[in-house]
């Protein structure tokens, strides 16, 4: 009777089977038709602007609600895994946890995923310079996902970068659906990451302004509401699931005099330069690990790197926000606590050395963890950074010098600086600090360590951590609308194919036949395998053109020139105008990589495509 039952329960006919599937297209279809019929209604009686306010709103909700769903991932992860440390000793643990998370991480990105979703805030830079604003719905739980198994194993990263992609993810998503165009998906797409970074710091202004600085979209009368209710929204709903206090616990019980100021002038030197070190090194270390091709020497690599470095130094493990809550707090001598070293929290010389370790070290653990195979971006790491360095400034004077300056307040200070260093965003680095400690009372210390820190690091960088790798190959879009403009132009489509094609070993009569048939006065000469040799300008052959006793004597391959210059096929539209800038010409071939001709470009309908794009871009 019971195998009776089983099989009924677990056997489907075929023509079972084909039922559901026709149950399940038909729901499908359903779906779609009633979400086609709610696109046009929308279309038809809520005008743009409005519904793009009410999308932003959306938008925030869940925007803050992926960020309370990564924060709880991570917490109960990493509050599960430490539970098992001592911190009256060396812990071997610390050399398993970090490996197994980049290896779970690993295995679960390449396997389920099957993507690269590594750096995410660029990744949403190249979809809004160079894919329109689209991105893949499966980047809204993927990076989330990936992340909280990193971070919560150890990985020394942030959860900041994953919850952008998310959000982004979501704008994007959402806004594809209802068939906004790329300028508006850019602003939903703005909306999905101010609502991420609002939720998960609890900082609505900075949830803005790093849209602003950081992903560079441009406060227009149509993007500044939107922007703004996503980031509200997103923080609203972090408010809800954990109350109103800040994130980091800071009582300032030290005002800042006027006498404090040059120290903060030097302190805003060292946090640009602290930020150079830090992404010089995290550039280094990614090169090195994009030469390793196999990934599991990639694994192997960065999991030894970052075991053996949490190891050592503990608070390196996950995003090392418990190490910012002590500092902030006083409570110094708990930087020892779970590592070898346990016990020395008193010494002040070790004090200022092992933080000066863990400074130096947190470059490499980031881009070990990020290199190795996980998932994590390194807007957490540079508040961490940040606040060491300001504390290390501090506590060094005062022990030197014998000043009496307030670690607390400079900690504080310093996790502005460097922020504002890394990411080049100084008005983010100063609002979020303030947001995220409640010490809006050191706000003009904040403003004189960021503005120094982003001075001095845009001396030996021009762009932050995120955005260099994008510039150095010319796909980002900023500000600036001139670059931006030719960032969203693209060479495929400014082309002209309409050129007749000649060979070296065509006599003049044969020229003077293709002549008559073309409308252009430039004729491209091509090989066997069509590639490009040389150029015929009519200007160059009109004296001997109309003499017959030439036609049989003159061959293409005497009177041909070699053109001004050349443009690869797929070049950046920076490049190109340069080219055409440093030749003069007015038209300049476009080859393959191989030489193969593709067709020509001309200045003229370059600068009808810019006006177009210009018009387009300018919209509000």
């Amino acid at each position: 009777m019971t195998d009776t039952v089983n099989t009924t329960e677990t056997t489907a006919t075929p023509r079972q089977r084909r039922n559901r599937r026709n149950i399940m297209g038909a729901i499908a279809k359903a779906w779609q038709s009633g979400f086609l019929a709610l696109v046009l209604w929308r279309e038809k009686h809520i005008r743009e602007r409005t519904f793009v306010i009410l999308l932003s709103v959306i938008v925030g909700v869940l925007g803050g609600l992926a960020a309370m769903l990564l924060r709880s991932l991570i917490y109960y992860i990493s509050n599960f895994l430490t539970s098992f440390i001592n911190i009256t000793q060396g812990n071997w643990l610390y050399l398993v946890y970090p490996l197994i998370g980049i290896i779970i991480t690993t295995l679960f990105v390449r396997y389920v995923v099957r993507d690269n979703i590594s750096h995410g805030v660029t990744r949403v830079l190249y979809a809004i310079s160079q894919n329109k604003s689209r991105l893949k719905k499966k980047n809204i739980w993927a990076s989330l996902v990936s992340s909280s198994i990193t971070i919560g194993f150890g990985g020394s990263v942030g959860a900041e970068g994953p919850i952008v992609m998310t959000g982004s993810a979501i704008g994007s998503t959402l806004g594809s659906a209802f068939r906004m165009s790329p300028r508006v998906l850019m602003i939903m797409v703005g909306c999905g990451a101010a609502a991420g970074i609002a939720g998960i710091f609890k900082a609505p202004i900075a949830g803005m302004l790093f849209t602003i600085e950081v992903l560079m979209i441009d406060l227009t009368t149509v993007s500044v509401m939107p922007l703004l209710l996503a980031s509200v929204t997103g923080a609203t709903v972090a408010y809800i699931f954990t109350g109103y206090d800040a994130e980091f616990f800071f009582v300032q019980s030290e005002n800042f005099v006027a006498e404090r100021i040059p120290f903060a002038a030097l302190l805003g030197v060292f946090c640009g330069l602290v930020s150079l070190y830090f992404t010089k090194t995290m550039n280094m270390m990614e090169n090195i690990f994009s030469h390793l091709h196999a990934p599991w020497r990639k694994l192997l690599l960065g999991g030894l790197i970052l075991a053996i470095l949490i190891f050592i130094f503990p608070p390196l493990y996950g995003e090392g926000y418990t190490t910012i809550i002590d500092l902030l707090s006083g409570n110094v001598s708990a930087i020892a606590d779970g590592s070898i070293f346990y016990g020395e929290g008193s010494n002040v010389w070790f004090i200022l050395l092992f933080i000066a370790m863990i400074i130096l070290m947190k470059a490499f653990a980031t881009s070990a963890t990020t290199g190795g195979g996980g998932v994590g971006g390194t807007f957490a790491p540079s508040l961490y950074v940040g606040c060491l360095s300001g504390f290390f400034f501090a506590y060094l004077l005062n022990n030197v010098f014998g000043l009496d300056l307030s670690v607390k307040n400079f900690a504080l200070m310093g996790m502005a600086g460097v922020m504002s260093g890394v990411m080049h965003a100084p008005l983010m680095g100063i609002f979020l600090t303030a947001e995220l400690t409640g010490g809006y009372e050191l706000f003009l210390p904040l403003l004189i360590v960021s503005g120094l820190s982003y001075v001095t690091i845009k001396i030996f960088l021009p762009y932050s951590i995120y955005a260099m790798r994008l510039a150095q190959r010319g796909e980002l879009l900023t500000h600036h609308k001139d670059k931006a403009v030719l960032t969203l132009l693209k060479v495929n489509n400014v082309i002209e194919t309409d050129f007749k094609p000649v060979n070296p070993d065509m006599s003049l009569k044969e020229m003077v036949q293709v002549i008559s048939q073309s409308n252009r006065n430039l004729f491209p000469v091509l090989d066997n395998d069509r590639k490009l040799i040389g150029i015929v300008l009519l200007d160059d052959i009109r004296n001997i053109m109309f003499r017959p006793d030439l036609y049989r004597k003159m061959f293409v391959s005497q009177f041909m020139a070699m053109p001004p210059g050349r443009i690869t096929l797929g070049e950046n539209m920076d490049r190109v105008m340069k080219t055409f800038d440093d030749t003069g010409a007015w038209n300049l071939p476009v080859v393959e990589e191989d030489g193969t001709y593709v067709g020509f470009v001309s200045k003229s309908k370059i600068f009808n495509s810019y006006r177009r794009v210009l018009r387009h871009y300018s919209e509000d």
